[in-house]
């Protein structure tokens, strides 16, 4: 696998796949996880935003192939620790048919919300996550490229 760098100047902070985690978020939900969204920024203002977002990739065993800064930092991960890891892998292993479950629910009904689940950092330290939006993400063609969350209330266990 090649290494995707961290989100940065140089590579507009992943703006286009950024873009199209919100227009899927709009498309399915109608209405956006970001106010004032600026096109010309959108890449920094998620990265940086105070709230989790996350996404995975279309494999059979979905990879992590974004997380902006709020989401490392939960999961005590580096963008080269998450980026690649399988997603099963941000539950604890009895929790895992359960997150199976809520992934068939997301590609069935395209999004979630109001998601409430224990997540485990790599330090160990679980934290629950509630009120999370989780949804299919596509390209502007309709094309399926992964699922991706969004939460910004969670507390520590």
């Amino acid at each position: 696998m090649q290494k995707i760098l961290e989100p940065c100047e140089g590579n507009n902070f992943y703006r286009d796949h950024v873009a199209m985690m919100i227009d899927s978020y709009h498309s399915l939900l109608h209405r956006s996880f970001l106010k004032n969204i600026r096109a010309d920024s959108v890449g920094r203002q998620v990265f940086s935003a105070e709230f989790a977002v996350l996404s995975h990739n279309t494999d059979p065993d979905p990879l992590f192939n974004y997380a902006n800064r709020k989401a490392l930092d939960l999961f005590e991960l580096s963008w080269d620790e998450l980026i690649g890891m399988p997603s099963r892998l941000s539950v604890e292993s009895e929790n895992q048919q359960a997150r199976e479950r809520l992934m068939a629910a997301v590609t069935d009904n395209g999004f979630v919300e109001n998601y409430a689940g224990i997540r485990v950092s790599k330090t160990g330290r679980r934290f629950r996550i509630n009120n999370a939006v989780i949804w299919n993400v596509y390209d502007r063609h309709g094309v399926y490229n992964g699922q991706a969350a969004c939460f910004s209330d969670w507390v520590y266990l």
